[in-house]
């Protein structure tokens, strides 16, 4: 149940994240980067009060989720061009922010230009999303959330994506145990059973796509969102304690968890840290370090990391969220302007 004295963090949340949404929609336009959309979107957060609740992340076309630029700009495995928007673009922005660990999440779909090639999807994909927001009354049955999302999207002749959902969220967990789907998964799926809860929030992020499979796939390496997240506050104390970790590990893992608590962060925020302990090193030294020390820092589960996500056949990915408060008479939409 949400404490109805963190009210205004929930509700100031949902402001900026929305705010942030309507603005980067004005700034992605072709011959943009996407590295210059995701850093001005992070600054509009913090000038606006917030904090990203998880680094900016940018998706076109086929690629559908989960990754954001690293310190060196390099684009996606297997994306083949600059990673800069083009008339014809399909794009994902996806936005958090937290304040005092409460997070408002949302994403909208665009397509770059006025060739209107995608409508139709990008329409389905904000119906689907409305459409599961309706359905979040207290007791509701998780199935049923689903099937009302998948709805729009099939009438539209697309699929909805079945292995990307909506999750729950609580502070300072961006993922916080209950996931939301958006295809009709039936009343005895494992992965979904229960009911809407009267006081939780959770964000309502239906994907779809042009393809036949309805299934997203990884995507180069385990870092290739270039995303990280610290799993369990503490854990690099015990691993100091074993000779598990060097001091200067341990200092690092300290600074992230100062910094960042348990939410996600960017390899290109915390790279930086390594300028100060190694002033001297050059670039190919100083990027050795840094995935020697996430090396270790996983390996010690202190640190989890994320793929990037593309559609698994190729396809075009929509997606649109919110993220909502259920309360006694129904949902409460905290994205909103």
């Amino acid at each position: 149940m949400v404490d109805e004295s963190n009210l205004k963090y929930w509700h100031d949340a949902g402001h900026v994240a929305r705010r942030t949404l309507e603005a980067m929609r004005e700034e992605i336009t072709a011959g943009k980067t996407w590295h210059s959309v995701i850093e001005s979107a992070e600054r509009f957060i913090r000038r606006n009060g917030g904090k990203p609740a998880f680094p900016v992340t940018i998706a076109v076309d086929n690629l559908a989720a989960h990754y954001t630029t690293d310190h060196g700009l390099n684009a996606p495995e297997g994306w083949e061009r600059d990673m800069v928007f083009q008339n014809g673009d399909l794009v994902k922005l996806d936005v958090g922010v937290h304040i005092n660990g409460h997070i408002g999440d949302n994403a909208l779909s665009l397509e770059i230009g006025n060739k209107g090639k995608y409508t139709e999807q990008i329409n389905a994909a904000r119906e689907s999303r409305d459409a599961a927001i309706e359905m979040l009354h207290p007791g509701t049955p998780w199935y049923k959330v689903g099937a009302a999302a998948a709805q729009p999207t099939i009438d539209a002749g697309f699929q909805p994506i079945r292995n990307l959902c909506g999750h729950q969220l609580k502070p300072w967990e961006l993922h916080a145990g209950v996931s939301v789907p958006s295809y009709a998964c039936g009343p005895d799926n494992p992965g979904f059973k229960g009911v809407v809860e009267e006081g939780s929030v959770y964000a309502i992020e239906p994907f779809n796509t042009t393809g036949d499979s309805g299934l997203i796939k990884n995507i180069g390496e385990r870092n290739s969102s270039n995303i990280y997240r610290i799993t369990s506050k503490g854990l690099w104390r015990k691993a100091l304690s074993r000779k598990q970790l060097k001091p200067l590990g341990a200092q690092l893992a300290r600074n992230l968890e100062e910094r960042y608590s348990t939410l996600p962060f960017a390899e290109r925020w915390a790279f930086p840290m390594l300028e100060k302990p190694f002033p001297e090193a050059d670039e190919e030294s100083r990027l050795s370090k840094w995935n020697a020390l996430v090396k270790k820092l996983i390996s010690i589960r202190f640190l989890e990391t994320y793929h990037a996500l593309g559609c698994h056949d190729g396809g075009m990915i929509g997606q649109f969220e919110h993220t909502v408060m259920v309360n006694s008479g129904g949902p409460e939409i905290l994205t909103v302007e």
